[in-house]
């Protein structure tokens, strides 16, 4: 079982700053060529926004909700991974490792976020009547 341990106050802090980075990538990378700093913007801006539009504490306008915000960022890992072959730039090596590295960091995120909001929510109160009922496996008294 994966130990969820990314919050959604980290997440969203981790979404900005990923966003910078595949806006600053093409230059920090030293890679240039149309394609693939086209897509590097395209997926900066569309980050950008899914964590703008998020229901989490560092959303803005609060329209998604973050199980929807964690399968299109599972989705764009999957095609920042992908997309040195569908963007026709895979002999650049440059280009080729940063969408890699963007892409397997993208799931690692995905992987260690909690989504579902498990860490937050309050340990269940007893049901009432259950706290002192005797156990099926204890022996009866009235034997």
């Amino acid at each position: 079982m994966i130990h969820r341990s990314i919050g959604a106050v980290s997440h969203g802090i981790i979404d900005y700053a990923l966003a910078i980075l595949l806006a600053a990538g093409p230059s920090i990378a030293g890679f240039s060529g149309r394609p693939a700093t086209t897509w590097a913007y395209l997926a900066a801006a569309l980050l950008f926004l899914l964590a703008v539009f998020t229901r989490y504490p560092l959303g803005i306008m609060k329209r998604i909700g973050l199980a929807v915000h964690g399968f299109v960022e599972l989705v764009m890992a999957v095609c920042l991974i992908a997309a040195p072959w569908y963007g026709k730039f895979m002999n650049g090596v440059l280009s080729r490792n940063f969408y890699w590295a963007m892409g397997v960091l993208m799931l690692v995120l995905w992987f260690l976020t909690d989504f579902r909001g498990i860490r937050n929510r309050p340990p269940a109160a007893p049901v009432a009547g259950r706290e002192n009922a005797p156990s099926a496996a204890a022996p009866s008294a009235r034997q």
